[in-house]
């Protein structure tokens, strides 16, 4: 009996220790995990979000003869417009999907080039990703403040010389390892207490009082969403801190130094110079020029044969006789992973130069690459997105509810002096809620 009052009075200071750490853990991120929490709900649906705001550049009617133009008839539309350098092409599945076709200009902003949107059936050209949009500027302002706070919008540093996106990627990046900690040390609090309750903990009872229904928003909506919040919250800090994106890729397995600033790339994948060595040696660049380049449906063709499923295509275009093509495709579908495969293929003999299937990779290589559609719930299709709207929604009420419980804690906790304490007066912490 001894030993068993032993193991409760250990547990009971262990349990005050982690309900502690939860507790400023959460009072100290709790604004910014707010802001970071409600951004991020609207963020899960970014891409929906700005193909409404210019649905002209995303959806053409399909008239009754279906027949697509060939990509290539659409590229050499696309080079009548820009005397930019076509790096890739879009083809999508669905027949209400444009082609799009991606540009690299000289000199521009975007660190993305610029997209050419064409429909697909007549060669009209909708529009281009660079042009002004409302919707679109919004959703940046609103990834702005879920990176950076909108520190990144103030020209003059802060603090030093420290650039304002890296204070407010600090910022973020610490207060989201609070919140990881606040959902590590909840689970500790709730099973122990919960373990024989279980049935009422996975309930929110209403109807009693608000400090009960309050306390079971917090508890019982966190643990349905455990593993999401988890989640999200393991993955923040990946592009806040170099230290923990190199510990989370050594905790992987994953890891691998990047070459020094100056360092010779190499050659590159063994099949890349293949074009160029197939012919006798000489002037390499006249040689380049006289490879053949096939058509991007023949491409695709020896794609399809080797991923023998519908989907999209992602075909990045080689820059210069003699480089490879990289295609990637896709799955479609309400539960459609992310994660596509890749197929790269010799430009001038359509020979398969290497092929990465994302299902065969080791499961710690799939989590490593996963990283950020692990953390934006990008993992299976809208499936994985209803989920983490969900989740993200209940991350940001758990500050509100949070901070209440712990001011219902300290008004208890004062004593009225115009009330005398009786032994029939006394409560517990469970009556009190009820």
């Amino acid at each position: 009996m001894a030993n068993v009052n032993q193991t409760k009075g250990l547990w009971q200071k262990t349990r005050k220790f982690f309900n502690d750490v939860h507790l400023w853990a959460g009072l100290i991120s709790g604004l910014v995990i707010l802001v970071v929490c409600l951004t991020g709900t609207i963020y899960v649906y970014n891409t929906e979000i700005r193909e409404m705001g210019a649905s002209h550049l995303y959806k053409v009617e399909v008239p009754q003869d279906t027949r697509k133009l060939s990509p290539d008839k659409v590229i050499e539309l696309v080079k009548a417009e820009t005397d930019a350098p076509i790096t890739g092409i879009s083809i999508e599945k669905s027949a209400s999907r444009p082609f799009q076709v991606n540009t690299r200009p000289e000199g521009g902003n975007s660190r993305f080039g610029v997209t050419y949107f064409v429909n697909p059936y007549t060669g009209q050209i909708l529009g281009k990703s660079d042009e002004p949009n409302q919707v679109a500027e919004f959703m940046g302002y609103m990834f702005s403040l879920h990176r950076w706070l909108l520190l990144d919008k103030i020209e003059e540093p802060l603090i030093g010389d420290l650039p304002n996106r890296t204070l407010g990627s600090y910022i973020t990046g610490a207060c989201t390892i609070l919140f990881t900690i606040g959902v590590i040390t909840g689970m500790i609090i709730w099973f122990p207490q919960r373990i024989k309750n279980w049935r009422q903990g996975l309930k929110v009872k209403f109807g009693k009082s608000w400090k009960r229904t309050n306390h079971d928003l917090h508890n019982t909506l966190a643990f349905y969403s455990i593993i999401i919040l988890f989640l999200m919250g393991v993955t923040g800090p990946f592009w806040s801190f170099p230290w923990y994106r190199e510990a989370l890729q050594k905790s992987l397995g994953t890891y691998q130094e990047r070459p020094a600033p100056g360092a010779e790339r190499g050659q590159g994948r063994e099949g890349q110079k293949r074009g160029a060595d197939d012919g006798k040696q000489g002037d390499s660049t006249q040689e380049e020029v006289n490879v053949p380049i096939h058509s991007i449906m023949d491409y695709i063709a020896v794609v399809d044969h080797h991923l023998q499923y519908e989907g999209n295509y992602r075909v990045n275009l080689p820059q210069k006789a003699g480089d490879p093509v990289n295609i990637q495709k896709g799955r479609t579908g309400f539960f459609a992973p992310s994660a596509g495969d890749k197929v790269v293929l010799n430009s001038a003999n359509l020979e398969v130069i290497e092929k990465d299937i994302f299902r065969d990779k080791p499961f710690n290589e799939r989590v490593s690459s996963s990283i950020k559609a692990l953390h934006l719930g990008d993992v299976y299709g809208q499936f994985s997105k209803l989920l983490y709207f969900i989740a993200c929604l209940i991350a940001t009420s758990l500050p509100v509810t949070g901070t209440l419980i712990w001011i219902n804690k300290m008004k208890k906790k004062k004593p009225n002096p115009r009330r005398k304490v009786k032994t029939s007066d006394t409560k517990t912490h469970s009556e009190v809620l009820n």
